[in-house]
């Protein structure tokens, strides 16, 4: 049996790809998420109920003897790489993938009704860990006196989507919180289409999950890393076809804007960047899937790659598009707060730097 990774994209795959995509043109147009951003619900409800419930995208990683569709981080990837496209206002990555990572690594019946109840796509799971704790970073917990919890934690992204929180205490474990148990403040955010939150706990009660909330922490935000970078190809790979497309529309001295040497070049290096993107995001979403030895270096060249590669594209896409790319009624500007967000989600890719540093062992002097 060859250990390769695999980083072309199967037939069902790509027909995922497809569906998600036909999905996202008809729910998800830019216009209206420019509109829900102005508006106090960031989140589209309606959007996510037809992807978790009606696609049954949010059970994707979730065996089905546990009541997912038993798919693998493969899948999903290729609907991230889709939201990324489209800078859809879902909690899919933080629910469908962080935090059910983290359910899978506990045991007991209240996590397993948990996980299945996230598989499902009527509840929506948020980690409460600051959405820039990358794995195996240092990060917050809070206290346990009396059985409930206390103490506050910031930088909580789609913490408002939530219907219930998993919370790491100072006693070693992971807890389920109810969302209307706590406060939940919203913060100010770049991205406003992953809005985050301040969440306050006074005396708010929790059901164990784990003894081991570090280790379901670490499988959760590595997980988040990694497939972070499928979402960030999906923002690299728009911004620089809709770029293209418009490049060849605009006429400038009677010409085509994009047959001028110099816009060519730019181009032509943002192309080259995101084909090295989807290669190191494709490995890190095999390697996950099939638990690699290599996972955790997989995810470090991922997120060390990818995340600047989208910056970089989303920042060209609103430069080349001129005037017109720096109105709010145009989305590049979506695809750019985004891409800024992301490079510090999890980790920023210096930090990611550091640790294949230390996996390869090549540390600094």
């Amino acid at each position: 049996m060859s250990t390769e990774p695999d980083l072309l994209y199967t037939e069902e795959e790509e027909a995922l790809r497809a569906a998600v995509r036909d999905l996202l043109t008809d729910r998800c147009a830019a216009a209206d998420v420019i509109t829900r951003t102005e508006s106090g619900t960031p989140h589209d409800a309606d959007l996510w109920k037809a992807l978790a419930e009606g696609m049954g995208l949010a059970g994707l990683l979730v065996p089905e003897e546990r009541g997912g569709q038993g798919a693998t981080h493969r899948e999903a990837a290729v609907v991230l790489e889709e939201l990324g496209r489209a800078v859809a206002p879902v909690p899919y990555l933080t629910s469908a993938v962080v935090a059910t990572e983290a359910l899978l690594a506990c045991e007991g019946p209240a996590a397993a009704e948990l996980l299945a109840a996230l598989a499902s796509g009527r509840t929506v799971g948020a980690l409460a860990v600051a959405l820039n704790a990358g794995p195996g970073a240092a990060h917050r917990a809070v206290r346990l006196e009396n059985g409930s919890l206390h103490g506050e934690l910031t930088g909580i992204a789609d913490a408002a989507a939530a219907d219930v929180l998993l919370v790491p205490a100072e006693d070693g474990g992971l807890y389920a919180v109810d969302a209307d148990a706590v406060t939940i403040v919203p913060q100010v955010s770049l991205d406003q289409t992953r809005p985050l939150a301040r969440i306050t706990f006074d005396a708010a009660p929790g059901r164990r999950l784990t003894a081991d909330a570090p280790g379901a922490v670490r499988r959760a935000l590595r997980a988040g890393a990694g497939l972070l970078a499928s979402e960030q190809l999906g923002i690299a790979d728009h911004s620089l076809t809709e770029t293209v497309r418009y490049l060849k529309e605009r006429k400038q001295f009677n010409r085509p804007v994009g047959g001028f040497q110099a816009l060519k070049h730019r181009l032509a290096q943002v192309w080259l960047e995101v084909v090295g993107a989807r290669a190191a995001a494709r490995n890190a979403a095999d390697a996950l899937a099939t638990a690699s030895a290599d996972a955790d270096l997989a995810v470090a060249v991922a997120q060390a790659y990818a995340a600047p590669v989208a910056v970089h594209a989303a920042e060209e896409a609103v430069q080349l598009h001129g005037g017109i790319g720096m109105t709010w009624e145009h989305p590049a500007h979506l695809h750019l707060k985004r891409a800024k967000a992301d490079s510090i989600a999890y980790g920023t890719a210096g930090a990611h730097r550091e640790a294949l540093a230390e996996l390869v062992d090549l540390r600094a002097p």
